[in-house]
């Protein structure tokens, strides 16, 4: 498969949508990032790299970083892990109040706020320094000691992020959050500032592509069974309110954040990370959704 063509082929394809949607100025720090930006790698399993544009700047992955989160919960807990979390789609926003109250404190997956704040819980109990360790799992997984957090955007979410506050009182509230509630959010804001690049993403998502390899990173050990359910929640709730488009129109398991970036695998085939920071009001990249559902088209692969 030519991927570098292809690459090449989609990027001139979607270019007509290149001014579609807004960045999430929402949170200070990203309305600052240049929104006309693309760029897109793909990681074969057999460690080929293929990339386009900018896939070598770094930006704020905002929610992508759920999947890395999930995976070290997943590896300290096991399956009392989902006695705290779903694995159901919200069908709501990735914000939600209302169906947290409805359900009492228990988030309907890992991947909404609610659900990435009991899981930021989970790994600052089980961990003295959870940053420490959250920051080196990622970079074991891209082979990259590079990455860091942005200061910057954390205290931007922080400053402003009165809906999650809302959010961890409720868990409080439910019992479904048990450190301080400071303390927690702390954590889950800096995890979501980590800054990555195209390239970096798809080699961080590799392993998730490739679950008949020993998954090993670090102190995270996961099973191939383990490896493959987080694939399918990232394929059912990866994208919030949109993931059945998602599901539709790509056919990858993936997950979106709404500094622009999009990580997605295609089961032992490869990984890919795409970026451009217009979102869609879903909160979504416009040229990313695009990007994908045209690569899964021209190469026909897809988990379907």
């Amino acid at each position: 498969m030519d991927y570098q063509r292809i690459l090449e082929e989609i990027y001139r394809e979607i270019l007509p949508f290149a001014r579609e949607g807004r960045a999430a100025d929402y949170i200070p720090a990203l309305a600052e990032v240049d929104p006309d930006q693309f760029g897109i790698c793909i990681r074969t399993i057999d460690g080929a790299t293929y990339c386009h544009e900018r896939a070598d700047v770094r930006f704020s992955i905002q929610s992508i970083t759920k999947v890395f989160s999930l995976a070290m919960a997943l590896g300290c807990e096991g399956d009392a892990l989902w006695r705290r979390v779903g694995r159901e789609p919200s069908g709501t926003a990735f914000n939600s109040l209302v169906q947290l109250e409805a359900e009492r404190g228990v988030p309907r997956n890992p991947f909404i706020n609610a659900g990435a704040i009991v899981v930021a819980d989970v790994l600052a109990e089980r961990f003295d320094d959870p940053e420490g360790r959250f920051l080196a799992f990622v970079r074991s997984l891209c082979g990259n000691d590079a990455i860091d957090y942005d200061d910057e955007v954390a205290r931007s979410e922080r400053a402003t992020g009165y809906l999650n506050a809302a959010i961890a009182n409720l868990l409080k509230y439910h019992g479904n959050l048990r450190g301080d509630i400071e303390r927690v959010l702390r954590f889950y804001f800096l995890q979501c500032s980590v800054a990555m690049s195209c390239r970096d993403l798809a080699c961080a998502f590799g392993p998730f592509a490739d679950h008949r390899a020993p998954f090993v990173f670090g102190d995270v050990t996961l099973t191939a069974s383990q490896v493959k359910r987080i694939n399918a929640i990232m394929q059912t709730c990866g994208f919030y309110d949109e993931a059945g488009e998602f599901s539709f129109l790509v056919g990858l398991p993936g997950k979106s954040g709404v500094g622009g970036g999009i990580a997605a695998v295609c089961p032992q085939k490869y990984s890919v990370a795409v970026w451009s920071p217009r979102l869609n009001g879903k909160g979504n990249s416009v040229m990313g959704m695009k990007a994908l559902e045209l690569l899964t088209t021209r190469t026909e692969e897809s988990i379907f």
